[in-house]
């Protein structure tokens, strides 16, 4: 007779793999990730489960693994979209190996995955882009900074933050969040067309 717990490992197994394989993957294609994913997501839902069953209590291990992640994150560069893959990773193993209540698991494992796949969506806010950009001039005025990356990049610019300004070398390093426009997305396929042949 398979038992509610043996179900939950199923739900996990199958989260996981919806998680790794049939959204990240496929939008970002980096490998050494997936296996992070799918390691830290089983091995959570087996500490979990060994940890609720003994006296350590879940506390502690759930502190532990916090403690490891943070190593883990700091330890490697990871983009925002990455740490929210991991951290999803992690609350599925979690969901599975502390779920006391089957039904109420599975259901946010499936708000988990919803989340994961609407607000990773390429759809969703389409055309945005954060660049940290070196332009081959200092420029200390804002407004000229603003319309120097607006023509450059093709787009609207809606906010920069000036990383570094080096008279000597006259450059400036900038962080900036921009939405493409439509002369940026034409120069992106021609780029791409030409580093294609």
């Amino acid at each position: 007779m398979i038992t509610t717990t043996a179900l939950l490992y199923a739900a996990n197994v199958i989260a996981i793999t919806v998680l790794t394989l049939g959204l990240y993957f496929p939008r970002h294609r980096r490998r050494d990730l997936v296996v992070a994913y799918l390691g830290v997501n089983l091995g959570i839902m087996a500490v979990s489960t060994v940890l609720l069953n003994t006296a350590v209590g879940a506390g502690l291990g759930l502190g532990l693994f916090g403690v490891l992640s943070i190593i883990r994150l700091r330890s490697d560069e990871l983009a925002q979209h990455e740490v929210a893959y991991y951290f999803s990773a992690l609350a599925l193993g979690l969901l599975s190996g502390l779920g006391s209540e089957p039904l109420l698991s599975v259901g946010l494992m499936a708000v988990v995955l919803i989340a994961m796949f609407v607000s990773d969506h390429p759809a969703l806010l389409r055309g945005y882009r954060r660049e940290v950009i070196v332009l081959d001039r200092a420029i200390s005025d804002t407004s000229a900074l603003v319309a120097a990356l607006e023509q450059r990049l093709g787009g609207q610019v809606h906010h920069t933050t000036v990383q570094k300004l080096d008279f000597v070398n006259d450059t400036t390093t900038v962080d900036v969040r921009y939405r493409e426009g439509a002369a940026g997305r034409r120069r992106a396929v021609a780029a791409a067309l030409e580093t294609a042949r």
